[in-house]
């Protein structure tokens, strides 16, 4: 296997922990960032003087030409990591540069460690993930905003403890899904300021000896700042901890709006149908539709959550500066992107193509006496006092339950026998569009505030709206 390192070695490594140690089998994914990074680090050691012009033209070719294999022909990283005859993905890239460049790819490391070298890796690969991240979100977003605006006026029960309350608008439901994954985006976003920070120049963890400019390192990088301790700048992993967290509570929000799909989806509830694209049958029993997109997504939150925990865990421990603890950060790392985007692009799938019961949702409504709250407000307006009207309404309720009837359908002369107050004017009150009507409030579930939400959540998105995303 190819090293960066053995000349302080006399025993040749055990077979077993040299690829227990080895990380190119997952560090692969870095391989273009690496490329990239060593792009701009050639460019600080001509700057130097560490490398001549035609040393670093050199290199700078090499480097293409890597890039350009790795594009035109896949199965080359594939066989390499196959062959298993690199550490990790810096030596595979060093190996190569030399076949093309000769010694002055020996050059290029001057200064430089694996340490502050990986830790730009990992930040490069981040910095993009999350802006594919976020992409996505914003695709699950518009998909939301665009479904809220098929059935705008569309009602069915709101729930507490899974107990139908009060009556929402359909389209109110989605938007809060809306608001859910903008509080992802704006995390993933300030996150991603603090990635943003260079590390390179910063060497194994005391600083460049070459006297490299970090300066141009990072403005040939893109990154808005460096780091300010090369102690704290190749051992700091708070922005992958910072990723998982904010990822951890995205995956939340998938899992919380696939808990309500799959219960909306079940036989008694029948308020939406998930389309055959993203659902699966039985083996055994051929009647069956089983959301299992949703599930997933579901069930893949729990691995999110691990992913963060294990990290924050191996980071607890440990002292300052770089340990080989730290190479545990990239399969957790890779892992909850992947899972992320993945749930997220199956998210947009589901809602585009999700099949709604507009009678059933409606249906709904007619039982669980969702407008006993209005009815309340109603008895305040006639002058009693909130407590009392809600316990006045409440053995209403208890006598409509008896009798098997909604509160619509209770007779003025048994709404008397409870209070003389209550009039004829009590039954525009607590019908479903008075009750819908009344919830105005910036916020609230009126029709007329509901329309100008999502008004303004499109407005807000296409603001926003970048490119179509693309896989990471």
């Amino acid at each position: 296997m190819s090293h960066l390192w053995g000349g302080r070695f006399e025993e040749r490594q055990d077979q077993f922990f040299s690829e227990f140690n080895a990380s190119f089998r997952f560090d692969q994914r870095l391989v273009f960032c690496d490329i990239e990074g060593s792009r701009a680090y050639a460019k600080g050691l001509l700057d130097v003087g560490v490398l001549s012009a035609d040393e670093e033209s050199s290199l700078q070719t090499g480097l293409n030409q890597i890039e350009s294999k790795l594009h035109n022909n896949p199965d080359f990283l594939k066989s390499a990591v196959h062959e298993g005859s690199y550490e990790d993905v810096h030596a595979f890239v060093e190996a190569e540069l030399f076949k093309l460049c000769g010694d002055a790819a020996k050059k290029l490391h001057t200064g430089r460690s694996r340490n502050d070298q990986v830790a730009t890796d990992l930040r490069l690969y981040l910095r993009h993930s999350i802006d594919t991240t976020v992409s996505w979100l914003k695709a699950l977003q518009k998909s939301l905003v665009e479904r809220a605006k098929e059935n705008p006026r569309l009602y069915l029960p709101g729930y507490t403890h899974l107990q139908k309350a009060q009556p929402v608008l359909w389209s109110h439901l989605l938007l809060s899904y809306v608001e859910m994954l903008s509080r992802d985006v704006e995390r993933l976003s300030d996150c991603r300021k603090r990635v943003n920070v260079l590390p390179l120049g910063s060497g194994a963890l005391s600083g460049n000896s070459q006297g490299v400019d970090r300066e141009l390192l990072a403005s040939e990088l893109s990154f808005d700042e460096i780091t300010r301790n090369s102690l704290d700048a190749t051992s700091d992993r708070d922005f992958v901890v910072e990723y998982l967290s904010a990822a951890a509570l995205a995956m939340m929000h998938l899992s919380r709006l696939s808990e309500d799909l799959i219960i909306y989806a079940t036989d008694e509830f029948r308020f939406v149908e998930m389309s055959d694209k993203v659902a699966t049958g039985s083996s055994l029993m051929p009647q069956k539709k089983n959301p299992d997109a949703l599930e997933l997504v579901r069930g893949k939150t729990g691995r999110v959550y691990g992913n963060l925990m294990g990290m924050l865990t191996t980071l607890k421990g440990l002292p300052s500066c770089y340990n080989k603890d730290l190479q545990e950060d990239k399969e957790a790392l890779f892992d909850t992107i992947d899972t992320l985007i993945g749930s997220t692009k199956v998210m947009c799938i589901v809602i585009d193509s999700l099949k709604v019961n507009v009678e059933r949702m409606s249906a709904a409504c007619k039982s669980g006496y969702l407008n006993a709250t209005e009815l309340a407000d109603y008895l305040v307006k006639k002058g009693i006092p909130f407590r009392s009207a809600h316990h006045k309404v409440g053995e209403i309720v208890v006598y409509a339950i008896k009798h098997n009837k909604p509160l619509d359908e209770l007779s003025l002369e048994e709404y008397k026998s409870f209070d003389p107050l209550i009039d004829a004017d009590v039954f525009d009150r607590i019908s479903m569009q008075a009750t819908l009507a009344s919830k105005a409030s910036f916020g609230g579930t009126a029709p007329s505030r509901v329309a100008k939400a999502i008004h303004e959540a499109s407005e807000r998105l296409e603001a926003s709206s970048e490119k179509e995303p693309e896989d990471d």
